[in-house]
Formats: C-alpha cells, structure tokens, sequence
C-alpha cells in the first residue's frame, strides 16, 4: 500500500509540474522569450490586486490583505459582488492542516503542498490558456527540453541524496527559474540561429533595392505605417511589414516571404525593448527615410526612464538620408535642429504644430490639410483615425514622391486599422469603439474623447483592464484614467486584476468588475441598448492576473 501511494504521488508531482511548465511556458512565449518573463509575472500574479509599481505602503498593504485572504481561505475580494465577478482565490488553510496532520512524514506533506501547488497556482492563470494558446514553435520546443532535463536532475540529485520527495517538490517550484536558465542558456544558439534568416533577408534587400521606410515610436507606429501604403497609392509597389511584427524575427520573415523583384518601397516598423535593438535592425535593414511618430512611456518597465526611451528610438535616424519627425511631441520637437545640423534632411509633420511642413488640422469632422503653411484642401476625417499620424504619412509619402494634391485626395479613402479606435454600429444599435490594441495614455485619452464626441444619446461605457508596462507611473496613469471616465460621466467596467486597485480608486463609484474580457462582453451585450455606446479600450492577454 505504501508503494502504491508512493507511486500515486509521483504521478501527481509529475502531473504538477507539467502544469506549471504549460503555464510558464506560454508567459515566456507571450513575452517574446525574454528570460525574466517567468519571476516578473510570477510577482504579478503574487499580488494581482495592486501593481509592482505602486508606491511601497500600498503596496505591503494590499499584499498583506491578499495573504490574509487567503488563509482565510476566502473566495471573493468583496462577498457582496455577484457570483460571477469573483476572482477564484487558492486558499492555504487546509494546506496547512494537512502539513499539521503529517508531521511525521513531513516530506509527505511537502510532496502534497507541491502537489497542489503546482496543479492549481498561480490562481488563474491557465494551463491551456484563454486567449493565447501555446505555439509549440520549434524554439519553444528546445526551450522545453533543456528546461525538462534540468528539471530531472534536480529530482535525480534529490533522490540520490535521499531528499526526493523534497528534490521533486522544489523542481515544482523552481519552473521559472529553470525556464529562465533554459532560455539564457540557448540565446547564442537561437542569436546564431536567427543571423540566417537576417543574412538571407539582407540579401534579399540587397537584390530588389526597394527604397526602406523604417518607423518608430512610442505608439502610432502601426497606424502610421498603414496609411502611408494607402497614401502611396496602388501602383507604388509597397511592401510593408505586416501587423505588428517590428522585431528582428518578424522584419526577416516579412522581407523572406513578401518582398517580390518588382517592390519599390519597403516600410518597416520598428519596436524595442531596449537600447541597441533599432540600431541593430537598421544595419541590416538601413532606412531611406525614418519615421518617428512619439515619445511615451510605453515599456517603461522594462526601459527605466522616458530619456533611455528616447535615445533608443533616435537609433533610427543614425542611416537615414531624410527623417519624419512629429514636431507635436516635446521631445521630439527637440530633434530637428541637431539632425540638420548634422546634415540630414528633416521633414516635420503634426496637427498642431503650425510651424510644421506637413499639418493635418482637425476642423469638426474634417481634416484641414497644409503643406508648408499652405492649404491643400479639406476632407472628411476617418473616424477614430489621428490626425498627427496621417501628417506623419503624408510626409513620408510626399518624401517618396507623391505630391500635395494626391496626398490630399488619398487621404479621404484612408481604410482604418484593426482594434486602433475603430467606430462600427453592432446590429443592437449599440456603438463600439474596438480600441483593444492601443494600450498608452495617450491613446487612451483619444479614444474617450472619441466616445465623448458620438452622437450618442443613452450610456456610455468604457471596457477596460488599464494600462500596463508603465514602470514607476503605471498606478498613476490608470489613476487618472478612472478619473477622467468619471468626470466625463462614463460607466467603467474593470476587466483582470493587474490595475483593479488603481481604477476602482480613481473612478467615483465602485466600478463593474469581471474576471475576463468574454464575461465584460457578454454584460455589455445584454445590457446595452440601441443610442448606448462602449468603448473596448486595450486587450491583455490572459497571461495577465
């Protein structure tokens, strides 16, 4: 009997950590392989109810509520909220009577605590995943061996030193740190591994000569970079990288498989992480004319400061002959003059700026048009679309070649881009804006003002489950958020937990509160009404608490 129960909780421990593997692995895959992805959203989770970034005392005393809860064994933040907004909390009490009962076997009683850890936390955060599913991609494979060897020695090493049910229980616990391991570990492979892909790409560059329009920014770089293919017109031959693949992996592959021998213009969109990495795309990938749209605070976490952010997007004017630069911004209104100073031809666009080359003025519902304090004409604006990255188009397009008066007729056939404030009418009468993409502060106040301009008579409803990656400002920032939907009279619906506090602190009343975005939706259906309007603001995949 003893055996069987033995094997039983072998198979339970190895069940345990397969979950946890599942569970990391998708994190890791979702965060682009970067190898502290793992302990970072492992802290996350930890506190789901506050943010990392908050100041220290909140922090401590929204962890101490959460720890409190949970021995309590509680299932809700708030027994009053419906059934159906409840987060499910993992309670630790019977745990721990477990361990009391087992104190003589007290390697039993941790093989179960692994046990149940690792089937069932961090709370809500699935093994086969909501809304991103595992991509077993031949790199997440390589990852997934190494980790999975790493993790059988440290039970075999447990086991050799007759410590095994110990051994097995920390290869549990230590997923993240041997996924992190793992990772680093095969980086100069995959590095090696990915040069075949730039060299070929590079060659591919090489041969077709398209001229290379990289843009950049803290946010507007997608956008931007689909009206400049529809400003460019249909016979312009231009390739652009598609949806948002703005790394060295998604440049290579758009150059690979989508450049043709008769391209003429290839626009790149170019992200980072950190400083060196637009650099290093632009040595393979050298632009004509570089793009930069905006200086925010998007990934701020990960950068440290708005100064770091801004010296890693000025890597994209390093190569370029001529430089678009958005002359509304404060930071990059600087660039200007240091760029022609060292010989760089600088062509300015905005829609406030009036001093700018190429302004896109919104006047009501129509766009006025200037190229170099010149009237062009007047159009009909595109709905959600902002006025600044059409100017940004605009003068991109003019630089490759295309004159005022097509600019300015192109733009009134401007298509909009996916989930960045696109206004549709649903069969209900209900007006939704899909703003699921854009996820800084400042789209995010376009995108109320949007839904504060509808003529729409009933609700008005932001969807939302706040802003993330915004380092030290992040509370701040989704503080402020709650208080404009306030002051602009809009219902709110909190959707997760990673800016819970932060909303519902900001917003006047307590706000609506679902666990996924699928229940948010379904609310809004069933309760909204022809002349009522939602606003769907930022998506966070469900790797997020």
């Amino acid at each position: 009997m003893k055996y069987v129960f033995e094997v039983v909780l072998g198979v339970l421990l190895a069940l345990a950590w397969c979950a946890q593997m599942l569970r990391w692995l998708r994190v890791l895959q979702r965060e682009h392989y970067d190898p502290s992805a793992p302990f970072r959203f492992l802290g996350r989770w930890s506190a789901p109810a506050t943010h990392s970034a908050k100041a220290p005392s909140v922090r401590r005393e929204h962890r101490l509520e959460s720890l409190t809860r949970m021995l309590l064994g509680r299932l809700a933040k708030d027994p009053s909220e419906p059934r159906e907004r409840r987060p499910f909390r993992f309670s630790l009490l019977w745990i721990a009577l477990i361990a009391v009962f087992l104190v003589l076997r007290l390697e039993v009683a941790a093989a179960l605590v692994g046990v149940v850890y690792g089937l069932f936390s961090p709370s809500g955060l699935s093994v086969r995943g909501r809304s991103a599913k595992l991509d077993w991609t031949k790199r997440l494979r390589r990852i997934a061996i190494v980790a999975t060897v790493l993790s059988a020695a440290i039970a075999i090493l447990g086991f050799a030193a007759h410590v095994g049910w110990f051994a097995a229980v920390v290869a549990v616990l230590a997923v993240p740190l041997v996924l992190d391991v793992s990772t680093r570990v095969l980086a100069p492979y995959e590095e090696r591994l990915a040069k075949r892909f730039v060299e070929h790409a590079r060659t591919r560059l090489a041969r077709v000569k398209p001229r290379v329009v990289a843009i950049t920014g803290s946010y507007g770089k997608t956008s931007t970079k689909n009206y400049l293919v529809d400003l460019a017109g249909p016979s312009a031959g231009v390739v652009a990288s598609p949806r948002s693949y703005n790394n060295r992996a998604g440049l290579s592959r758009a150059i690979n498989e989508q450049l043709s021998d008769d391209t003429r213009v290839f626009v790149a969109e170019m992200g980072t992480y950190g400083p060196g990495e637009i650099r290093a795309l632009c040595q393979w990938c050298p632009p004509e004319i570089a793009v930069v749209t905006a200086i925010g605070p998007v990934h701020l976490e990960r950068m440290g400061s708005l100064d770091v952010i801004e010296a890693a997007k000025h890597e994209i004017t390093e190569r370029a002959e001529v430089v678009v630069v958005n002359v509304d911004d404060e930071r990059l209104a600087r660039w200007p003059e240091a760029l022609r100073a060292s010989g760089q031809r600088v062509v300015t666009a905005g829609s406030i700026n009036e001093a700018a080359d190429v302004v896109v003025r919104r006047e009501g519902a129509d766009w006025e048009i200037l190229f170099e304090r010149h009237t062009v004409a007047r159009v009909r604006a595109l709905v959600g679309a902002q006025p600044t990255n059409v100017a940004c188009a605009m003068a991109a397009a003019w630089v490759l070649g295309a004159t005022p008066e097509e600019l300015a007729t192109r733009a009134g056939d401007l298509r909009p881009v996916e989930s960045r404030q696109n206004v549709v009418t649903a069969p209900s009468g209900v007006i939704v804006i899909d703003d699921t993409f854009n996820a800084n502060p400042e789209s995010a106040r376009a995108a109320m003002a949007l839904l504060g301009s509808l003529e729409a008579p009933g609700r008005r409803v932001v969807v939302t489950p706040g802003l993330v990656e915004l380092g030290a400002l992040q509370h701040q920032e989704n503080l402020q958020l709650a208080r404009h939907a306030a002051v602009l009279d809009f219902e709110l619906v909190v959707v997760g937990r990673t800016n819970a506090a932060a909303l519902a602190a900001g917003y006047a009343t307590k706000p609506r509160r679902f666990d996924h975005r699928d229940e948010a939706v379904a609310w809004a259906r069933g309760s909204l009404r022809e002349g009522d309007a939602v606003l769907y603001l930022n998506d966070l995949p469900d790797h997020y608490p």
